[in-house]
């Protein structure tokens, strides 16, 4: 099982509320970074606070939550060593970690239905990174980051 860094803005904030409890039955732990109710905070903030837990090598992988996902994307992927995937369905989740080794999800809270959400989720939390041809790629990323491979 997996230790999850999670978090939201205030329009994810409903989803958050139910992705932790769905983690918690799942047999994972989590650290709740906020925010922690529907009042309006800055998504960057909570970004932040995210990947760095996941960076840090704390967590094994996050999950951030706003209106489209796409702000908290965005923003994590501002943090070295953070690799933040969009996800909208299972394959996406599936790929993003067997290719891409993505370390974080981020999802729409306000334009993914519950069940939808759950089910990338448990994906992305279940698959692995390939490696092979793709460490290669991944290494390229690290580049960018001013990262040398490993």
């Amino acid at each position: 099982m997996r230790h999850i860094a999670i978090g939201c803005d205030h329009r994810g904030f409903a989803l958050k509320e139910l992705i932790m409890p769905f983690l918690q039955n799942a047999g994972h732990s989590y650290q709740d970074f906020g925010c922690y109710s529907t009042d309006p905070v800055d998504y960057p903030d909570i970004a932040q606070k995210v990947g760095e837990a996941v960076a840090s090598g704390n967590f094994e992988q996050g999950i951030l939550i706003c209106n489209t996902g796409i702000g908290m994307s965005i923003a994590a992927n501002k943090i070295k060593g953070i690799r933040a995937a969009l996800c909208h369905n299972s394959f996406a989740a599936q790929r993003a970690r067997q290719h891409n080794d993505a370390n974080v999800l981020c999802l729409g809270g306000e334009d993914i239905a519950t069940k939808s959400a759950l089910e990338i989720v448990k994906t992305f939390l279940a698959t692995d990174f390939e490696g092979g041809r793709h460490v290669q790629r991944v290494n390229k990323i690290r580049a960018l980051e001013g990262d040398s491979p490993e």
